[in-house]
């Protein structure tokens, strides 16, 4: 069977990936009365008194809310909130299983983003984070946005910033094996829309001065009136030169090539036209934007993609169970812009000097190390900005 066929048939044996579990016992009728009434009336009368018992006397404290709509559910597009189920239940089991971080899933049936942003701020209360996850483009921009203002616990839109986190965490190794500086280097992104507007912006907090974006039309201009309200932002910080024209047009002399956008669209062609010792990030899933053995065979120095099956695999697993740890640890108001800078150097400095090489710049998704380290720099940097409540 093909991975795909054998993940169907397991998940109609799980028939679901996570579960509920209890963590007080009901044995007896003082089990009983101590889990539920008459004793659970003590610590709701607490909580009704001081709300931040909230932390202590429930679960919240350790509890992430993983939220979508359905309309961009990996590269599957708007397929709907049960049929993005899957996907959220996955999260959830990657919370658990890399940070010990419950998480809950919850598909929304509304595109509006009026009704979205309501939903998910009346259910807050109940949660220490909420991940929202494969929202479609540009509203997503405006969920995440508004839900900021009037939440007091850390939202954080994943396809968005953990993986341009992770992107961020691989370009300050390859940079370094490359020995190139970021301020110094020509960065192309391919692919305005969540991740690539996030990408661009976490390279610019890395220090990144000169970066190019394209969309599906080519080069992202300013003043060009047909970019939403998220490109325009970004027109007015990239192209400074203000370059016109195509993908090929853009790598020609490039550093470094970052693909959040279709699959088979840059040529080896275009790979040699970069420059030397070339960085390249072909992440479009499942098929990236041009295969690794093609660009090294083109002359990119360093290759990495979103695929398990290729070195150098830019996942998202490494950013966002760690840093919804490191949130929950210290009851964190937010999630900002120091900490992603922290996290992008936490994962990078995973890979010691003598480990670092080109098929080597990034820590394995499977490495324990990596939610601890992750945690410790949230923390850290929670205090260090006064977002942290404890």
């Amino acid at each position: 069977m093909s991975i795909r066929e054998e993940s169907l048939k397991k998940h109609y044996e799980w028939q679901g990936k996570i579960e509920v579990i209890s963590r007080a016992p009901i044995n007896t009728r003082e089990d009983l009365s101590l889990a539920y009434t008459p004793g659970v009336a003590e610590p709701c009368m607490e909580i009704n008194k001081d709300l931040d018992k909230s932390w202590e006397l429930t679960r919240r404290s350790n509890l992430v809310a993983v939220i979508t709509d359905g309309t961009a559910v990996l590269g599957l597009g708007d397929i709907g909130p049960e049929a993005g189920m899957p996907v959220m239940e996955g999260k959830c089991t990657l919370f658990k299983e890399f940070a010990d971080v419950d998480a809950f899933p919850l598909c929304i049936k509304s595109k509006d983003v009026d009704e979205i942003v309501r939903t998910i701020y009346l259910l807050s209360g109940s949660f220490g984070g909420i991940n929202l996850e494969d929202i479609a483009a540009p509203r997503c921009f405006e969920i995440e946005r508004r839900l900021k203002e009037i939440c007091d616990i850390p939202v954080f839109h994943d396809d968005q910033h953990g993986t341009a986190i992770v992107v961020g965490a691989a370009l300050i190794n390859a940079l370094k094996v490359v020995k190139k500086d970021i301020d110094k280097v020509n960065i192309v992104i391919c692919g305005a829309g969540s991740a690539g507007i996030a990408i661009c912006k976490h390279l610019l907090n890395l220090g990144a001065e000169n970066i190019t974006m394209l969309d599906s039309r080519g080069i992202v201009c300013k003043g060009d009136s047909e970019l939403n309200k998220a490109q325009a932002e970004i027109a007015e910080l990239t192209n400074k030169a203000q370059r016109k024209g195509k993908l090929a047009d853009a790598m020609c002399g490039a550093d470094v090539f970052i693909g959040v956008s279709a699959p088979n669209i840059v040529t080896e062609e275009m790979i040699k036209s970069m420059a030397k010792d070339a960085v390249v990030f072909p992440m479009a899933n499942p098929t990236p934007e041009i295969m690794p053995d093609l660009a090294k065979r083109a002359g990119a120095r360093i290759v990495g993609t979103g695929r398990s099956d290729f070195p150098n695999q830019i996942n998202n697993v490494l950013a966002f169970p760690g840093i919804f740890r490191g949130a929950l640890d210290c009851r964190a108001t937010c999630i900002n812009e120091e900490m992603k800078v922290a996290t992008s150097y936490a994962l990078a400095s995973l890979i010691s000097d003598e480990e670092l090489n080109e098929e080597n710049i990034v820590p394995s998704a499977l490495d324990k190390r990596v939610a601890k380290v992750v945690a410790e720099a949230v923390v850290k940097v929670a205090r260090e900005t006064k977002v942290s409540r404890k």
